[in-house]
């Protein structure tokens, strides 16, 4: 059957790989940017959003340099609490039942923010979307790779503060190549000593060893992107052994040159191996995509049907961060769902 994007919608879908400085509306940030008078480079919604599409980047480092943008206007608290819950709106309504936000709450505090604020105040705005549309929002804390170690442990500490009050896991993102995530080994200690799982950015902007180095140095129980996983097949192995997911992310490794095309995302040969995988959009706004559009690319670019559709599905909610208990309970609701969409396109 062909699978049209309104199915596509109806799935019940997990996304844990969004970053929320990465998905802000284009018309939010103008009229934000106007309180503040902060410049934009484009004044028009519409050329603002055909502005901030990454289309010319050379890496992930140029990928990075368009978050300069929506940060200008993400350093007060009202602000992050609209975006957050403008995401949330934006999901919900597109079929995400379950959300993971992540950012890096450092970067929020160049106005004066704490960093307590700075995460705070975006859970307010998830806590408002899920009242609302039901959706379940969570946050991951950010560290940032090119940043010192001892900030990145602060922001370890902020995380593992908010543990059990809406945030779920600790990351490192930025710039991967040249920053290794060993450097940031005492943070990722201290979310271990302290139970909040942590996943981490590798096989991005580097090969596989990065990826080994988040699992064995840094307690990764979840690896973003991971797209070189596929050039090191013992390594593959042991995740597989070892109950390691991989956030997959389709448009922004084109975007970032992880790989060349769609076609030749490692996506399928990941399932087929065993690999738990989840399917993410990265940054909604750079990438100009959601999770509609993503699964539509494994559906007509990669050939998936709907029975690997709703396992690829159903395998983001059992990778959830959640406590045990909640992620259960979320798997009983949205298997009955997926049930009945089963045999509806039987």
């Amino acid at each position: 059957m062909w699978i049209t994007s309104e199915l596509l919608r109806r799935l019940p879908k997990a996304e844990l790989h969004c970053h929320l400085d990465g998905s802000v509306r284009p018309a939010t940030m103008l009229e934000l940017a106007r309180d503040l008078h902060v410049p934009m480079p484009r004044d028009d919604a519409e050329a603002l959003r055909d502005y901030m599409v990454v289309k010319d980047a050379r890496s992930l480092e140029e990928y990075l340099e368009r978050f300069a943008v929506t940060l200008s206007v993400m350093q007060q608290a009202e602000a992050m609490e609209r975006i957050a819950y403008e995401l949330a709106e934006d999901c919900a309504k597109e079929g995400v039942r379950y959300l993971e936000v992540r950012y890096a709450p450092i970067l929020n505090t160049r106005a004066g923010l704490s960093m307590e604020q700075a995460v705070e105040f975006p859970l307010r705005g998830l806590a408002k979307a899920e009242r609302e549309y039901g959706i379940v929002a969570r946050v991951i804390v950010c560290a940032i790779r090119n940043m010192p170690p001892a900030t990145s442990l602060e922001s370890a500490w902020t995380a593992v503060d908010f543990k059990g009050d809406g945030v779920v896991g600790f990351d490192l993102a930025g710039g991967e190549a040249g920053n290794p995530a060993g450097l940031h080994k005492a943070a990722f200690d201290h979310c271990l000593a302290h139970g909040l799982p942590c996943t981490c950015h590798a096989g991005e902007g580097a090969g596989a060893e990065s990826i080994a180095e988040a699992v064995q140095v840094c307690h990764a129980c979840r690896i973003g992107h991971g797209t070189h996983l596929i050039d090191d097949p013992v390594l593959m192995a042991a995740l597989i052994r070892d109950g390691i997911a991989v956030e997959c992310c389709l448009t922004s490794n084109v975007q970032t040159h992880t790989i060349q095309s769609v076609e030749e995302h490692p996506l399928r040969q990941f399932i087929a191996a065993g690999l738990q995988v989840s399917l993410n959009t990265d940054n909604r706004l750079m990438s100009g995509t959601d999770l509609v559009t993503e699964y539509g690319l494994a559906a007509h670019r990669l050939g998936f049907s709907v029975e690997e559709l709703l396992a690829l599905a159903r395998q983001g909610f059992v990778n959830a961060f959640l406590p045990e208990a909640e992620r259960t309970a979320l798997l009983a609701r949205v298997d009955q769902d997926f049930a009945a969409l089963r045999r509806e396109v039987r």
